[in-house]
């Protein structure tokens, strides 16, 4: 028993003893994933230390251990040495981005490509189930994709500048899976790779099912800083950085094109594994002046380059690229047969079939000219000025007054019919930020009126939250 009593003792924690079922380690863990759910305990909140947690039980040390350690993996807790153990910005639920089945409010937060282009694809779709040869796409062959369907793909790229040819890239299932077979085919777990502060909530949940653990850096005007880069590789053993140059997801930040140059020579330095998912890319590249090229060329045997058609041509199709050097190879092709992510031949020929005959352009163009408007929009609403954000970006990075917690906030937002994603969704290491923001969807309503709508009365709750 314990020598002192805890009645009176002030503690962020006190699960019922008496709800405690063997293996107790297990059963612990699960009071304390619940409590988390439940939002008794929010993010942020400091948990006891563990043998003050023992001694309040009255069990061994070493159990509460093992219950942290099996909440830590599944990312509810965070530990900072010498701080103690936390609650993680995005414990109280999965922060995996995905459509919400059968919402009907309006969605400011999905992350849909202006879905009404789809009838743009529909007579290419007829024409190549017309044709005889259909029957051969439907075989397993050429899990990096056939030769033709690449030879389209680097025609797809070459706005972009991008130095590669046919037998550096692979055709994959989407974008998601290109960051998959990236991860488990270059990757150990327990290995380290940064990324920006924020930063796209699926790769997070990747790498936490993975065991890999993310150290962010914050950006500045250019982007993520290529010195502070450099002091982390010096004290830490870190084995890759993930990058979204043309506009991170969430933020829509870019990196100049001079800062790319800075991040690769310390990346160069320290032999780390570039990850770059550009799929944002297109939409700047004959825009803006900046853009020169991809990092990929400055670092091209330390770079997965991944570019996807969901952005540009149609999400439903799921056909994404995968550009690499020849160092990475063996892996890469390996991770693909492993992890089997070949998208359907017959899906990948009619986007080859889109690209070969200028349709996929005009697709585009229209993609593109709905995108301006939609930001024109928005800017009407929240005229926040800020070169470093990619004018033509599918998101929005909206600043606000609030600290309650990210779900809190969401949730009061609901209640006006209007689905937005906090910036806690968007956390990539186990800090907290004293900045909050929305991640605003620019294309997820069905027409631009519902858009304003939903601006309307986001403008207004936000103007009672200040």
């Amino acid at each position: 028993m314990p020598i002192n009593s805890f009645d009176q003792y002030p503690m962020s924690w006190k699960p019922e003893k008496s709800s405690l079922k063997r293996p107790i380690y297990l059963s612990l863990a699960d009071l304390l994933e619940k409590d988390i759910v439940r939002g008794h305990l929010t993010p942020g909140t400091k948990l006891p230390p563990q043998r003050e947690l023992a001694d309040f039980l009255d069990i061994n040390f070493t159990t509460i251990t093992r219950a942290y350690k099996l909440c830590e993996k599944k990312g509810l807790i965070f530990a900072i040495t010498g701080k103690g153990t936390f609650i993680s910005p995005n414990a109280a639920r999965t922060i995996t981005i995905s459509k919400e089945a059968g919402y009907s409010d309006i969605d400011l937060a999905f992350g849909a490509t202006f879905e009404q282009t789809n009838f743009m694809v529909v007579d290419t779709i007829q024409e190549v189930a017309s044709k005889k040869s259909v029957e051969e796409l439907l075989n397993y062959d050429h899990p990096a994709g056939l030769p033709h369907h690449k030879t389209a793909a680097i025609k797809w790229l070459k706005p972009l500048n991008i130095e590669a040819s046919t037998n550096q890239l692979a055709i994959v299932s989407g974008a998601q899976s290109a960051l998959a077979i990236s991860l488990s085919s270059l990757f150990e777990p327990g290995n380290r790779i940064v990324t920006d502060f924020f930063t796209y909530a699926n790769f997070i949940q990747l790498a936490q099912m993975y065991h890999i653990q993310l150290i962010p850096i914050q950006a500045d005007a250019d982007g993520m800083s290529a010195g502070d880069l450099d002091k982390i590789c010096s004290k830490t053993n870190i084995h890759g950085v993930f990058l979204m140059p043309s506009g991170c997801n969430p933020t829509a930040h870019m990196i100049s094109d001079h800062r790319k140059k800075e991040l690769a020579e310390v990346i160069k330095k320290h032999r780390l594994i570039l990850i770059e998912d550009e799929i944002n890319a297109l939409f700047i590249a004959e825009e803006l002046d900046d853009y020169k090229q991809p990092m990929f060329n400055l670092l091209p045997e330390q770079t997965v380059y991944i570019n996807s058609t969901s952005k540009t041509i149609c999400s439903g199709l799921r056909v994404a690229h995968i550009i690499f050097g020849e160092s990475l190879s063996k892996k890469i092709v390996e991770g693909i047969y492993n992890i089997n992510t070949k998208p359907s031949s017959l899906d990948i020929e009619v986007v080859s079939q889109l690209i070969l005959t200028g349709k996929a352009h005009s697709i585009f163009k229209q993609k593109k000219s709905l995108l301006k408007e939609a930001n024109e929009i928005y800017n009407s609403y929240f005229p926040i000025s800020n070169e470093y954000e990619n004018p033509l970006s599918y998101f929005r990075w909206l600043p606000i007054h609030s600290k309650a917690p990210g779900l809190q906030v969401e949730e009061e937002i609901k209640k006006k019919q209007v689905y937005v994603f906090h910036s806690d969704r968007f956390i990539s290491g186990g800090q907290t930020s004293d900045k909050k923001y929305l991640r605003i969807s620019m294309a997820a309503t069905n027409s631009f009126e519902e858009l304003k709508e939903g601006l309307d009365r986001l403008k207004i709750h936000l103007g009672h939250l200040d």
